[in-house]
This record gives structure tokens, sequence and C-alpha cells, in this order.
């Protein structure tokens, strides 16, 4: 069979887990959104379950997943409803639903609830991609509580530039939340894992960790809580075909590697249908056999071809990682002009296995 897997260390999850809770101070929703980030959102969810505070999707066929899968903590819609009628299924089922727009609040008004609701009522505080308008917010918490179709409400904004540490943008989202909602008594969540790992002074009674949980960091530079994440996904291959060539030849399509040197090109069997990132260049770092190489030309369809040159020992067969414990999916990201939240996502054909 062919040798492209990524292997799922749960126990890693867990761990990332712990530490957003341990360093937040916070209950903590597991963000298992687009299938966990490509990590499989029912066996992440069975890994968390016992320990999670409660878990959030995008949408509500994410939700019902979980729920089919027998996961019974609290499950969170980010994206709220898109129609009125799967208020039925978030009773049935009690999942918090955000509301975000005006119309959710009015649906939720003419609505006959049998059971209140959950509400996480989200505010633009400055991302200005969906959330209510500082100046509607507290009518709509008051609306709201005045309907009786409401149980919770949990208040909630979220941050536009948490990731760049040194920008002044995550301190006006905050000014903003707290100048609307003040004497608002409710719960609040604003901290993603950004905010998490790099804004403690942010308060959040809830926090929503996503990309920390599977062990990428998601700032561009070092950072000390980041480097205690543990990578959760290992995507690895195999050597499939090895060659020698002299200097002065092209490897792959386009020409766009031209070996300097008598060059060994080992041919591994992953390329972008596999959602490895075609963009990636030359000199994005692969290991193989543990040992650290390269990827040398354009990526392929179903395979790509690395650096064997200087590892007289790999050859037919040799493991290749390329990303995961020992090359960080960072790098590789980075490498290819994107972020792991894509290239997490953008797996596929890639068979997971759980340890």
């Amino acid at each position: 069979m062919r040798p492209a897997r990524a292997l799922i260390d749960l126990e890693a999850l867990r761990h990332n887990y712990r530490l957003a809770r341990e360093v937040s101070g916070a209950r903590a929703l597991a963000v298992v959104k687009a299938d966990a980030y490509g990590h499989g959102a029912v066996r992440c969810a069975q890994a968390l379950e016992d320990e999670a505070d409660g878990f959030a999707v995008a949408c509500i066929e994410e939700a019902l997943e979980l729920r089919a899968a027998g996961i019974r903590k609290p499950v969170l819609l980010l994206e709220g409803f898109f129609e009125a009628d799967e208020l039925e299924l978030i009773q049935e089922h009690e999942f918090w639903t955000v509301v975000h727009s005006g119309w959710q609040l009015e649906v939720i008004e003419r609505a006959s609830i049998g059971k209140p609701l959950t509400v996480w009522l989200k505010m633009d505080s400055g991302m200005h991609r969906v959330g209510l308008h500082p100046a509607e917010y507290r009518d709509a918490y008051q609306r709201l509580s005045a309907s009786g179709k409401v149980a919770k409400i949990v208040l909630m904004s979220h941050f536009a530039r948490a990731d760049e540490l040194g920008s002044s943008s995550s301190a006006e989202q905050v000014a903003v939340f707290e100048a609307a909602r003040a004497g608002l008594v409710a719960d609040v969540s604003l901290r993603n894992s950004p905010a998490v790992l790099g804004w403690p002074q942010v308060p959040s009674d809830w926090v929503r960790p996503g990309i920390m949980l599977y062990g990428a960091t998601p700032f561009e530079v070092a950072h000390p809580l980041a480097e205690r994440l543990q990578p959760v996904m290992t995507l690895e291959s195999k050597i499939i075909s090895v060659r020698e060539l002299p200097a002065g030849q092209p490897v792959g399509y386009g020409a766009r590697f031209v070996t300097e040197r008598l060059t060994r090109v080992g041919v591994v069997a992953m390329g972008y249908a596999d959602g490895y990132p075609r963009h990636a260049p030359t000199g994005t770092p692969v290991a193989i056999d543990g040992q650290p190489s390269r990827l040398i030309g354009r990526v392929s369809m179903d395979m790509l071809t690395v650096d064997l040159t200087d590892l007289p020992q790999a050859g037919l067969g040799s493991r290749v990682e390329l990303w995961g414990k020992q090359v960080l999916a960072s790098e590789v990201a980075m490498a290819a002009g994107t972020i792991p939240y894509q290239i997490f996502c953008n797996l596929r054909r890639v068979p997971l296995v759980y340890g």
C-alpha cells in the first residue's frame, strides 16, 4: 500500500489542552472545527472528552457528527445558525450557539423555545468579519435576557491580530469590548490560541484554543509558551525511487531545480493531492531516517523529490518526515508562504493513524 500517512499523537493533544487550561486559568472549549484542523474531529473529541469543558465547531453539521459519535459535552456553534429551523436541532441536542447578527436575535425572539438556550453573544470589536456593532451590543444582551428563551449568555469577541505580539490592535479591541459591555453581568470569552499564549492580561472566563491544540505555534517568532506545545500530527511517507544525477541536470516539472554537483535524488510518495503545499520551495526542510535534509524541485501531484546526497545510508524504503516532531509544521508552512492552519486542513487522501 502507498506509504503516505499521518500519525496522530492523542497524548500530545491532551498535553496541549492541559497547557491551555494551565496558562489561562480559565475554562477551555477545544476547537475541533474543520475536522479538528485535519486531525479527525471525532477521535480528537473522544480523546479530550474526559477533561474538556466543551468543544467548538463551525456549524451544526460538525456538531451533529460529534453527537452521533457519543460526545455529550457542550458543543458551541461558532458561526451560529444559518436557518431558523436549525433552532429545533440546537434545542434537541443542547448545542450552544453564537449570535452574531441581528437577524439571529430576531429568530430567537420569535421562536417557540421548549428549553432555554445558551447563547454566546458576539461583538465586532474590530475584526469586522461577524459580530454585533458595539453600539448594538447592550440592547441585544437586554433583548435576549428579556426574551425568556435564553438561560445563559456568554459575552465574546475575536481578535484580528493576536498573533502579532507587537501590535496594539488587541489592546484596542479589548478597550472597545470593555466599554460596550460595561455593567453587563456575564462570563466573557476573548482569548483564542495566540491570545492564550501571548496575551495573559486579557480577561477571559472561557478560552478557545484551536491551532495550539494541535501543537503548532500561532506566532512567526519564538515564544516560550509555544515552545511547550507538542506536535500532534506527523506526516510521513517513504522513498520509492533513487537516482544519481551529474551536475547540470534538472529535476521535476519546470526545471526549477538544477543539480550543482553529483546529486542523489530520492522520490517520496507525497504530493499536493495529499495536501502537501505545492508552493513549498527547494530547501523546505524534511527529515529522512531522522536526519535533516531538504526538498528539491517542484512538488508534483503525487510525488516530491528530496536530496539524499549527504545521506549515504538513505535509500529505497527510508522513512521521510514531512512535518511532525522533528520538522515543525510551522517551518514548512513558512517556507511555502502559508500558515499551519492551512496545511493541516488541506490534508486529504492520507490515512490518519491514531496512537
